[in-house]
């Protein structure tokens, strides 16, 4: 029987809705079955409340430290958008493949499952671990647990691929994330006596002054990183709502915002910054006309940045892998900064471009997802024993490839 090709296991990948807001565990499944019939155990490790997993498995020596191929099996949803075919289901028209996930990241995941037969009929010299996470779309958060796991393990991967949409352009960096809500607690009166109350919207438009202050200041040229888009660490504000009638004075409002930090900036001090401020500057000024008024900053989600350096081991597998050494970023994040944090060296290549990502009509074309299948190949081949000995692929293989432009 003719093993399925990455096209067959995508088309299957698609077809299971897993929007982070809903359960993976359906897909988590599909692929763990699909592994034991190929005689590969894979381990789960779930959430809290059962309804999410993470699957890890290795393929080859378990005595040594190994090379991971992570994905996330989460999506973002399709409410809203003007779709003119079915989202979860694949369609294939003009050379394109689409469906919600085929750009981000079920293409990669396909093309990584279709490889495993061909990893297995080779003597690999070291292992491949495939790592596919939930809920990364929302913070990173599944991932955290299986990294927390694999602390643990007496072999740890010594390196990490991970497949987002980069048109198979070798990635070494992206900027960090954290994520923020601050809510402030006001005074309501009527607004006819609008000074007797603590207008909490009129407080957030001064907490969002100071936010656009310190973008501001984050944007001059002596903190430009030229390797990314832009070139500076920035700071928005997404969601913001408060208020009930006009003749309120509003007694709430609460808004989002994040900061995308650039790597070796610590996307906390915008709000350690913006605590000072509130508890300074304004909270005495809302407390002297209605004690228990103030401001108050949640965290919702954070992940760091990502900065691999171009002569690292993992860097050099890269250029290996894609036959390139023209190493970019990329502007949206991954979970390749935990993955370094945790001491695994990260590198991020994968079929298909971001642009096609969370949007109506997602595609991936069926020459990505061949060339991604193209180099999965390589990887195994440059796992394998040749003449006896072990071609590391991690190692550089001339003395020039030490030193990549």
């Amino acid at each position: 029987m003719n093993k399925p090709t990455s096209r067959d296991l995508l088309r299957s990948l698609v077809g299971f809705p897993t929007v982070s807001r809903d359960s993976n565990l359906a897909l988590i499944g599909f692929i763990q079955r699909y592994l034991a019939d190929l005689g590969v155990q894979s381990e789960l490790l779930h959430n809290a409340e059962g309804t999410k997993a993470n699957l890890f498995a290795t393929i080859g020596p378990r005595d040594r430290g190994g090379i991971v191929l992570s994905g996330h099996t989460d999506v973002v949803p399709v409410d809203g958008q003007a779709w003119t075919m079915e989202p979860f289901r694949l369609t294939e028209a003009h050379g394109r493949l689409y469906g919600r996930g085929t750009a981000d990241m079920k293409g990669f995941i396909a093309s990584v499952l279709a490889a495993v037969p061909l990893f297995l009929r080779q003597p690999l010299s070291m292992p491949v671990h495939l790592a596919f996470s939930y809920d990364e779309e929302v913070g990173c958060l599944g991932v955290r647990s299986l990294l927390s796991e694999l602390q643990n393990r007496p072999h740890r991967p010594r390196l990490c691929l991970i497949g987002e949409p980069t048109e198979l352009q070798p990635v070494l960096g992206h900027k960090g994330k954290l994520a923020m809500r601050c809510r402030i607690q006001g005074a309501a009166c009527h607004s006819a006596h609008a000074p007797r109350g603590v207008n909490a919207i009129g407080y957030a438009a001064r907490v969002i002054r100071k936010l656009d202050e310190i973008a501001a200041r984050l944007s001059r040229p002596e903190h430009h990183d030229p390797r990314f888009d832009p070139p500076f660490s920035t700071v928005q504000v997404g969601v913001i709502q408060g208020g009930r009638a006009l003749n309120i004075v509003p007694a709430e409002c609460e808004f989002d915002f994040e900061v995308r930090a650039l790597p070796g900036f610590d996307a906390h001090e915008v709000a350690y910054e913006l605590q000072d401020y509130a508890e300074t500057d304004l909270q005495p000024l809302m407390q002297a006309v209605q004690p228990g008024t103030g401001i108050r900053l949640q965290p919702l989600s954070a992940y760091p940045g990502l900065a691999t350096p171009p002569e690292s081991e993992a860097a050099q597998l890269l250029t290996l892998l894609s036959g390139r050494r023209d190493f970019g970023t990329v502007a949206f994040g991954t979970e390749g900064g935990l993955f370094d944090q945790a001491g695994i060296p990260t590198v991020v290549c994968g079929p298909a471009s971001m642009d096609q990502g969370h949007k109506p009509d997602e595609f991936i074309t069926v020459e990505q997802l061949q060339a991604c299948d193209a180099m999965l190949a390589r990887l195994t081949a440059h796992l394998t024993h040749v003449d006896g000995a072990t071609q590391d692929p991690a190692r550089p293989q001339a003395e020039d490839s030490r030193h990549p432009q």
